[in-house]
């Protein structure tokens, strides 16, 4: 029987630490897997390797047993005394002389080293795979809280999206991902959001920013004017002699906080001053009268 070695199906070196055990697993199961792979006969050989392989390096006891005799299982005399020895007995001993094993299958070997009290191996349960997809939603979508209907993995998932999530966020919905083997959990399924944005404001975490254009003479002499928000429209009154580059901030007219019901952030507007162009003769007079009497 060809020797196997665990560490190298699962790409790692002997000094590997339990979490990195754990990582390689998972990393290599979710590529192979029969629901990524279907109708892959060697990708279901090799997700068979690898659940094997993890089943022996990830428990300690039978870790250590693979790392004494695994190496040497050949050397069948120094095997059989350290066996006779910490297991058989004087009695014991393994079959053959002291000769080579037959040729088995990768799971005889398995089974040879660590024993199954059953005649066979046991069905171990596996985690499924986790699932991932992307939704996409306008920002006037995500400024309200709604639900949506995805299809995932051919079946169809109803969600609630909170108010206020972020471009690139990542939700996860534990067990709607792949099925598990053997009776295993359900893997989970990660949704990362678009959130396109094709409106005047900036969005930075719960803020909103935008500028508007104000007129000379309502920057002069003040006034109102009527401005949009995610909300609707609101009235703004504006100072006497406000300069371009003015920021004022409307509280509670930016983005809703994520998962807290009626907060929102503040929403700042920056104003620019618009010049008159296309002046007549008269207007012409007058401002060169303003100016002499600022002088």
């Amino acid at each position: 029987m060809e020797y196997i070695d665990y560490y190298k199906i699962l790409e790692l070196e002997k000094s590997a630490t339990e979490a990195d055990i754990k990582k390689a697993y998972r990393k290599l199961a979710r590529k192979y897997h029969p629901d990524v792979n279907p109708n892959d006969e060697n990708a279901k050989k090799k997700f068979q390797q690898i659940n094997e392989a993890n089943e022996v390096l990830s428990d300690p006891e039978n870790r250590k047993k693979y790392d004494k005799y695994g190496k040497d299982w050949k050397h069948a005399e120094q095997f059989e005394k350290q066996g006779q020895q910490q297991q058989r007995g004087p009695q014991g001993g393994f079959q053959g002389g002291g000769g080579d094993f037959s040729d088995n299958d990768f799971s005889d070997f398995f089974s040879s080293m660590f024993g199954n009290a059953g005649g066979g191996r046991s069905k171990t349960k596996y985690r499924g795979q986790d699932s991932n997809a992307q939704l996409q939603l306008d920002i006037k979508d995500a400024y309200s809280t709604r639900q949506q209907t995805l299809t995932i993995n051919g079946k169809s998932i109803r969600i609630t999206i909170p108010a206020g999530v972020e471009n690139g966020q990542v939700i996860k919905l534990t067990g709607q991902g792949s099925p598990g083997a053997n009776g295993g959990p359900n893997g989970d399924l990660y949704i990362t959001f678009v959130v396109a944005n094709n409106t005047p404001f900036k969005r930075e975490g719960n803020n909103l920013y935008t500028s508007v254009d104000l007129d000379l003479y309502t920057a002069l002499l003040g006034g109102h004017i009527t401005i949009d928000t995610m909300s609707g429209q609101v009235k703004l009154p504006v100072k006497p002699e406000t300069q371009t580059g003015a920021q004022v901030k409307l509280k509670g007219k930016g983005f809703p906080v994520y998962k807290k019901e009626g907060e929102f952030g503040d929403l700042f507007v920056t104003y620019k001053i618009k010049i008159p162009t296309l002046l007549s003769e008269k207007e012409k007079e007058l401002f060169t009268e303003l100016a002499n009497i600022r002088k």
